[in-house]
């Protein structure tokens, strides 16, 4: 067995990879930069992990997620591997302390946003740390080409300077091949070298229902659907408004969203996983980590604003290999939002510069200082307080963070946190000296290991509970050592962030370059309109078309889709079906027939008639009713 087959098995129990995650392994191992493109679910972290704990040195992952650092570092944890943080939101002493321990600590991951690599006193750091491996996830957005372009992605290339021999394994879901080509020129790759698992899923269907009430299908079709699913919505609201109305009609449910608390997102999640609920009605915060293979469909309620989003979300259905669907639901209104969704990203110049305008006066930050500074920003307050709309100013800000002017994290769960400033001989006399803090000090030491060595994160509850005592009480011992310098002690927090990256400057001078506004605006458009013409397109099947996005164009039809579906049940041409399902709706529009009254009034066509009659049953376009009759079910 090979080293990397033992480190699997150690650490994470399996006694095999799968499909593409050796082959990595071993190309990066061989020293060869290189490019995995493995669909959600295909387990791309284990390729740097395995291979990182295989050698000597740290892996350095470049991720622009902070709940993944957070989400992954937690899991590395658990697994007893040393891992670190470097995010928004911590205080100078966190990064130092991280930092170090990066450098001295023995840890074999530190995970960073790519924001952080522009940071002199992180380089610092950096070029006395022994890199095993330079890791890239989310590689599309170094890419202007891709869906979610991020400028910062670009500092990269410039770590290759300082660590010549240190391979780069860049790792993306989905990319078209312009975007593939463009990841490995930014990266300045010694040579091309992409490995990838082909997209097509012969287990998943996909599935694409035109409805202008789409709750009442959504409602019959997930009542119908046997095993766990997955709806995603826009909107936060919704995932609340569904989930109320599916547990209505007798459905196990629940929702979820960015904007609840840590510990409830948890609880909803693990629920989930463990089948206490069937479905989760989510927006897109939901999937990251997530590797629940028994899904049977996912559901969009709303159009994506891209088929690589789409793409990785539906790839949540079948991952055990059998049957599943995903379903898109669409009508006219799907694409007048979306465009106004374009429109809404890109507010004009003089808005963007009277935001920035704004910041400084919010908080008081003159022309030609601030740089550096991390504030705390409420939205919806900022908004208030200058008469903007929250939706307006989220996208300045936005697109002043791609420009380089600030950065700006949404709102984010800071969980308290604790450090111990003296060693172990300097505590134990503090708590000979100090007996009031004795109890409470040994209470930390078995709850939390490695308080000495890194900022650990606290539940101030559970040693209530444990203590027998309140929560005030324990933040209050918390308080008292932290006056004392015997810890550092950070309170919990929930809280948007803007840094400012450079001196504050006079809002005339702002400006924005083609590429993060006109450009980008451009690309997003055509993106959107490559998801209407999706969803709109009726005359090849739905796999092949995805498959040709993304740069497949040997893709066969699946057979299974609504497109090969219609074209083999009715058994009549694309035009025909379209004529003839016409026609069945307006007549049952009118009033309800016997299917005998239909084939007369559509001339006759028995065969064709009954085939597109017998599909529009099946897919709940029309209903059989209980007079022996047919209905449109939209009369």
């Amino acid at each position: 067995m090979s080293d990397f087959h033992q480190i699997l098995k150690k650490y994470w129990g399996y006694d095999d990879f799968r499909p593409l995650q050796e082959e990595i392994i071993r190309s990066v191992e061989s020293g060869k930069d290189t490019l995995g493109l493995m669909p959600t679910g295909g387990g791309k972290s284990i390729t740097f992990q395995v291979f990182s704990m295989a050698n000597e040195g740290i892996c350095l992952v470049v991720t622009p997620l902070i709940a993944l650092m957070k989400d992954q570092v937690e899991n590395l944890k658990k697994r007893r591997i040393k891992a670190l943080a470097v995010y928004s939101g911590m205080t100078s002493m966190e990064i130092d302390v991280t930092l170090k321990n990066a450098v001295y600590g023995d840890y074999k991951f530190l995970y960073v946003s790519p924001e952080r690599l522009a940071s002199s006193s992180f380089q610092d750091y950096l070029h006395r740390m022994k890199l095993n491996l330079i890791t890239v996830d989310e590689a599309h957005c170094i890419s202007q080409w891709g869906y979610d372009f991020r400028p910062s992605y670009l500092n990269i290339a410039s770590l290759r300077e300082h660590f010549p021999d240190v391979p780069v394994l860049a790792l993306t879901a989905t990319a078209t091949p312009d975007v593939v080509d463009d990841i490995q020129d930014k990266l300045k790759f010694a040579e091309k070298n992409v490995l990838q698992k082909s997209f097509y899923r012969e287990n998943l269907v996909y599935m694409v229902r035109q409805k202008e009430d789409k709750l009442g299908y959504l409602v019959e079709t997930v009542k119908k659907a046997k095993g766990s699913g997955v709806i995603y919505v826009r909107s936060r609201k919704k995932t609340r408004e569904i989930t109320e109305l599916l547990r209505r009609e007798r459905v196990s449910a629940d929702f979820y969203h960015a904007g609840l608390a840590p510990e409830i997102r948890a609880t909803k999640q693990d629920e989930w996983m463990n089948g206490k609920s069937r479905v989760i009605v989510a927006t897109n915060a939901f999937g990251m980590g997530i590797d629940k293979p028994d899904v049977r469909f996912v559901i969009h309620v709303d159009l994506p604003d891209s088929l690589e989003a789409y793409f990785q979300e539906a790839g949540r259905a079948g991952r055990d290999g059998k049957k599943a669907a995903a379903v898109l639901l669409f009508n006219a209104t799907d694409k007048r939002r979306l465009h106004k969704q374009v429109t809404d990203s890109f507010p004009q110049m003089d808005m963007i510069r009277r935001v920035y305008q704004a910041l400084g006066n919010y908080f008081s930050v003159a022309v030609g200082t601030a740089k550096g500074r991390v504030l705390d920003f409420n939205l919806a307050d900022f908004s208030r307080n200058f008469n903007f709309q929250p939706l307006a100013v989220f996208h300045c800000l936005k697109i002043l963070q791609r420009e380089g002017y600030l950065e700006f994290t949404d709102e984010l769960e800071h969980s308290s946190r604790i450090f111990f400033r003296v060693n172990r001989d300097e505590l134990y006399k503090f708590q000979v000296a100090n007996a009031s803090f004795d109890a409470f000090i040994k209470l930390i030491l078995r709850s939390y290991t490695g308080v000495f060595s890194e900022f650990t994160v606290v539940n101030e509850r559970i040693l209530a509970q444990r203590a027998k005592t309140t929560v005030d009480v324990v933040k209050e011992y918390l308080t008292r050592l932290n006056a004392l310098n015997v810890i550092r002690y950070i309170p919990r927090r929930k809280s948007a962030l803007i840094i400012f990256t450079k001196e504050r400057i006079d809002e005339k001078r702002i400006k924005i370059s083609p590429e993060n506004y006109a450009i980008r605006k451009q690309r997003f458009l055509d993106r959107v309109d490559a998801v209407i013409r999706y969803a709109a397109r009726e005359e090849q099947c739905r796999s092949v078309v995805l498959l040709d996005y993304f740069g497949q164009t040997d893709g066969q039809p699946c057979g299974e889709c609504d497109v090969c579906r219609q074209e083999h049940q009715a058994g009549v041409t694309r035009s025909e079906f379209e004529q003839i399902s016409r026609k069945v709706n307006d007549l049952l529009l009118e009033k309800p027939l016997p299917i005998q009254d239909l084939v007369q009034e559509l001339d006759g066509k028995e065969k064709q008639v009954l085939g597109v009659t017998r599909w529009m049953l099946d897919n709940g376009d029309i209903i059989n009713g209980s007079d022996g009759r047919l209905h449109s079910r939209e009369s």
